[in-house]
């Protein structure tokens, strides 16, 4: 009598433990994937690599896919918008080092 009554445990825990997998990876196809930025800790003077790392594109990108780059962050780090001057300033700098608008650094 007890081995029907395992048996059908066992195939009622397989059936749940098959549910939530199906459930999990229903919720795992249409969850959004979020969009990993930089996650910050500036250099003293920046470089092309963490400029690139800044905007989410790479270091030799093109001019037209920087500029929608740096709209796309400053959009969502704007100061009016509620986000950092500072931050702000350093996407700013990003474009420039991209584009090649910087002038050199001198150390003092």
């Amino acid at each position: 009598m007890t081995t029907p009554l395992v048996m059908g445990a066992a195939v009622g825990s397989a059936a749940l433990g098959a549910r939530y997998l199906i459930r999990a990876w229903q919720a795992f196809k249409v969850a959004p994937r979020a969009r990993r930025f930089y996650p910050g800790g500036f250099e003293p003077v920046m470089t092309r690599r963490e400029a690139a790392l800044i905007l989410g594109v790479r270091e030799r990108a093109a001019i037209e896919k920087i500029k929608e780059a740096h709209r796309r962050v400053m959009v969502a780090n704007h100061p009016d918008a509620g986000g950092s001057h500072y931050i702000a300033s350093k996407i700013n700098e990003a474009k420039e080092v991209l584009l090649g608008k910087t002038k050199s650094h001198s150390a003092f």
